[in-house]
């Protein structure tokens, strides 16, 4: 306990209520960006997806949507979905694995629930997080891995279980590759479990998926991103079982824009982007899921 910040200094620099909106048929909650918090670490943009139950013949369905400038991470609690891309890559997602997508100058992909998944009744939930890309790698080729649980360490003990989904965490590394600095782990919390976020990264966040938790004497509910002030460990204490992820790293490399599916250095990069997609410049075509797109969305007034 002595390695925790003082009385009278707050880990906590603040949080995020997500807000709720609807992608595919199923209620998605938005962390980042908010009018709060932009980002954290180089991680632009995170959604909580469901919980969500679907009933015989329903599923998931994103069509075909394309991105410039990111990497997409899907990470899944419950249920599985299938992503197809531009590139030909088709691949089904189970819980605990990482699809790890790479849109550098540009890659249309989709997800959706497998014929198989709809012929029974299926909860689906999970988060989809993207990484800002260093300019450097802004306008790189688009690429994609899936990684399946071998490539991600455990540690265990006391109550606790961390999957080091990205980056190294308590002592172990990921396989997953990353073009920046970062971490990102799933944390399971048993009911009175505890556990130290280290102060080694400038930015850190944790969203919680489920439960309830303590931090900083304060209690946090599902549904919720708290954001840490720099440069002091953090304690977590679970007040219920809880999951949450902990992530964050060093911060890109100067500001970004988000608009849509886009994330950029440049605003007329952006501009370019829109224009490419409504003007069908980029690959639009993802095998196996033709007949289908996302409109560029109407300018808001």
């Amino acid at each position: 306990m002595s390695t925790l910040s003082q009385a009278g200094e707050s880990q906590i620099e603040t949080v995020v209520v997500p807000r709720t909106s609807d992608l595919g048929g199923f209620s998605v909650r938005r962390a980042i960006p908010s009018m709060q918090r932009r980002s954290v670490g180089p991680f632009v943009f995170l959604d909580q997806m469901g919980p969500a139950d679907f009933d015989i013949g329903a599923g998931i369905d994103v069509r075909p949507h394309p991105h410039i400038g990111l990497s997409t991470v899907t990470y899944l609690y419950e249920g599985s979905m299938v992503h197809r891309d531009g590139a030909g890559n088709t691949q089904t997602i189970l819980p605990g694995e990482v699809n790890w997508m790479t849109a550098g100058r540009g890659i249309v992909h989709s997800e959706r629930s497998s014929p198989e998944s709809r012929l029974a009744p299926q909860r689906l939930s999970g988060l989809q997080i993207w990484v800002g890309l260093p300019k450097a790698h802004e306008e790189t080729d688009p690429g994609f891995v899936h990684y399946g649980l071998d490539a991600q360490p455990v540690v265990e003990g006391e109550g606790v279980r961390a999957q080091v989904v990205a980056g190294s965490m308590f002592g172990k590394t990921s396989s997953v590759k990353t073009l920046s600095p970062l971490f990102y782990g799933d944390l399971q919390l048993q009911p009175g479990a505890t556990t130290v976020l280290p102060a080694e990264h400038e930015e850190r966040a944790a969203y919680l998926a489920s439960g309830t938790v303590e931090i900083d004497g304060q209690q946090y509910d599902s549904g919720r991103l708290v954001v840490f002030a720099p440069g002091k460990p953090v304690q977590i204490r679970a007040k219920t079982a809880a999951r949450f992820a902990l992530l964050g790293g060093e911060p890109l490399d100067g500001p970004r824009f988000v608009w849509w599916n886009f994330v950029s250095s440049s605003k007329d990069r952006i501009e370019q982007a829109k224009q490419d997609w409504q003007r069908t410049r980029f690959d639009q075509i993802v095998p196996g899921d033709e007949t289908e797109y996302i409109p560029l969305p109407e300018p808001r007034n």
